[in-house]
């Protein structure tokens, strides 16, 4: 039996230090590789994510069939559906995380490299996702989302896998995991100028790995646990929130695994800035810049909690567990940051709807 309270923190902190080293170290950034994908027709930012998304799907499902992770007590599984605030919560989500130029985890990471914008970012992002938690909006959280929700429990569940087990009338979540896992790493490998990006390569892997090693972390020590373990394998939203609850003041209980995989980013990042030369005090220029990053955090934070999650967590943990709310999640995050790329970059939001039927029609 495991007694000492501090093992799961520290077990976080040890993944975490594994994940920001390697994100520092290869530019790992979704909003970047968004940003990167559109206005520079460069992808390998993007592969790298979605190579870390499909390595964590893939190790996942593997570990779960063999009965080492307890991915159905995930809270991305647990019913009722929130398809409103999937949706309203990404776009938020996505538009915060343009106005910012990434989102919590690349703050985190950022912050490692001595950019105090992230510092900004996090604390208004962290005090935001409190309050949509528990605080003043959480009550339109549950006024206006959650009577919206869908129990899809009757069809077997919140999982991909689940849903299409219970059409078919049999068990076919680990092949279908299998399938999607390696058609996405079939589109991730065909680029042959990402195959040479060994940085971006090894990161998308390892950060895939640590997301599965979460779920076997939360999972064994819920296990031998004498209290409830949340199973958890990586998120940026309520966490960040909580370890500044953690930092201000004494709660009456121990950081979670959540808490310590922040605080490892965190170290990870700062070991990797500090070994590679790359440490800078960064500060916002004025205060329309200040404005625009606190927006943003509060965008970010509240639509996280209404999404139940961000890119990392929606768009690799969500997806390692198959859960449907992950593509309607990462699609709605997406739409959110183009929106607000088109606003800062464009000064519309909606111009490049008029691009694409301009393109449409010629084609």
């Amino acid at each position: 039996m495991i007694d000492s309270g501090w093992v799961l923190a520290l077990s976080g902190c040890l993944v975490g230090g594994i994940i920001g080293f390697a994100a520092r170290k290869s530019h790992f950034c979704t909003m970047a590789a968004l940003e990167r994908h559109w206005y520079a027709n460069d992808d390998r930012p993007l592969r790298a994510w979605a190579l870390a998304a499909f390595t964590a799907l893939i190790a996942t499902q593997l570990l779960s069939a063999a009965g080492l992770v307890s991915i159905e007590k995930s809270f991305y599984l647990t019913e009722p559906l929130s398809l409103a605030g999937a949706i309203i919560g990404g776009l938020m989500f996505g538009l915060g995380m343009a106005l910012v130029g990434t989102c919590g985890f690349g703050a985190l990471v950022r912050l490692g490299g001595g950019n105090l914008r992230a510092l900004v970012v996090l604390t208004g992002l962290g005090l935001a996702a409190l309050a949509a938690q528990r605080g003043v909006t959480a009550h339109i959280r549950a006024a206006l989302l959650d009577p919206l929700a869908i129990d899809l429990s009757s069809f077997g569940g919140q999982s991909g896998g689940a849903l299409l087990s219970g059409a078919v009338g049999f068990d076919v979540t680990l092949p279908l995991a299998l399938a999607i896992g390696a058609a996405g790493l079939w589109w991730v490998f065909k680029s042959a100028s990402f195959r040479a990006d060994r940085s971006r390569l090894v990161a998308g892997i390892v950060i895939g790995l640590a997301i599965a090693a979460g779920w076997v972390i939360t999972s064994l020590w819920a296990a031998h646990s004498l209290h409830p373990v949340q199973i958890e394998a990586g998120s940026f939203v309520m966490p960040v929130g909580e370890t500044i609850m953690q930092i201000i003041t004494v709660t009456g209980e121990l950081p979670d695994y959540g808490v310590g995989l922040v605080i490892g980013v965190f170290i990870g990042a700062a070991v990797s800035a500090f070994r590679s030369d790359d440490m800078r005090w960064e500060a916002c220029d004025d205060a329309r810049e200040l404005s625009r990053h606190l927006l943003g955090a509060f965008l970010m934070g509240t639509g996280g909690v209404f999404a139940l999650g961000c890119t990392i967590g929606q768009g690799v943990s969500a997806v390692s567990v198959m859960a449907i709310s992950a593509p309607i999640v990462m699609l709605s995050i997406a739409a959110g940051a183009r929106m607000g790329l088109g606003l800062l970059m464009e000064g519309n939001a909606f111009g490049f709807l008029a691009d694409w039927r301009a393109t449409d029609t010629k084609t």
